[in-house]
C-alpha cells in the first residue's frame, strides 16, 4: 500500500499549520513552522506567496489537512465520506467519529504515544490488544465499550513507556489505567480539539 515516506514537516508547511505529526517536535522550537512561519516547502518557497485562495481552493486544503493528519489516502477518505454521507445523523460530525475511532488515532488519543505515527506503527507491528485479541490493523473501527490495551512487551518500549511514566492524561471519551484504556464513548465535535472544518470537506465532495 501507498506510504508517504517524505519529511513529515514538508506538510505541516503545505498547510501553514501544526499538524502534529512528529509528536514532541513539534512542540518545540525546533518546529519548521515556528522556525519559517508560512514560507511554503521547495525550493521556490520563499517566492510563492499564500495569495488569495477560491472557493473550491479552501476546501481542497481543508480536506488534504483532514488527509495528513489522520494518515489515510484518498481512497480511504473518500470510503468514510461516502459512510458518512448514508448516515442519518449530521455528516460532518460522522466524518470526524469515523477518522476519530480508527484504531491508530485512538491508540494517540489514550496517550500510549506521543504522535498518531508512532500508534500507527505501534498497531501495524502487532502491539495492541482489543478486547484481548491481537489486532493489527490501524484503520480498524473501535466501538464504544472496547478496551484497548498494550502487552508487557510493547509496555517497555523506548517510545512507549516515557508516555506511560508521565501519566498523559487520554482524551475525554476514553479512560486509561496503566496499559489498558477503555472506550467511554464516541466523541463529540468540541472534544476533539482540532480546528479541521469538516463542513469545507463535505462541500467539496458534493460539489
Amino acid at each position: 500500500m501507498a506510504k508517504y515516506i517524505d519529511p513529515k514537516c514538508r506538510l505541516c508547511r503545505r498547510e501553514g499549520v501544526k499538524l502534529y505529526l512528529k509528536g514532541a517536535r513539534c512542540l518545540s522550537p525546533k518546529c519548521p513552522i515556528e522556525k519559517r512561519g508560512a514560507q511554503l516547502p521547495g525550493q521556490h518557497g520563499k517566492k510563492r506567496a499564500r495569495g488569495r485562495i477560491s472557493g473550491y481552493g479552501i476546501q481542497l486544503r481543508e480536506k488534504q489537512k483532514a488527509k495528513r493528519t489522520y494518515a489515510v489516502l484518498e481512497s480511504q477518505f473518500r470510503n468514510y465520506y461516502d459512510l458518512a454521507i448514508k448516515s442519518k445523523d449530521n455528516t460532518a460530525e460522522v466524518l470526524i467519529r469515523l477518522l476519530e475511532s480508527r484504531l491508530d488515532n485512538v491508540c494517540y488519543r489514550m496517550g500510549f504515544v506521543s504522535s498518531r505515527s508512532l500508534a500507527r506503527q505501534l498497531v501495524a507491528h502487532g502491539n495492541i490488544l482489543v478486547n484481548g485479541k491481537k489486532v493489527d490493523v490501524p484503520s480498524f473501527q473501535t466501538k464504544p465499550g472496547m478496551i484497548i490495551s498494550l502487552p508487557e512487551k510493547a509496555a517497555k518500549f523506548d517510545f512507549v513507556a516515557p508516555n506511560l511514566i508521565e501519566k498523559n492524561a487520554p482524551a475525554k471519551w476514553l479512560s486509561r489505567v496503566g496499559t489498558q484504556g477503555k472506550i467511554d464513548r464516541m466523541p463529540t465535535k468540541d472534544e476533539i480539539g482540532s480546528d479541521i472544518k469538516t463542513n469545507l470537506i463535505i462541500e467539496y465532495y458534493s460539489r
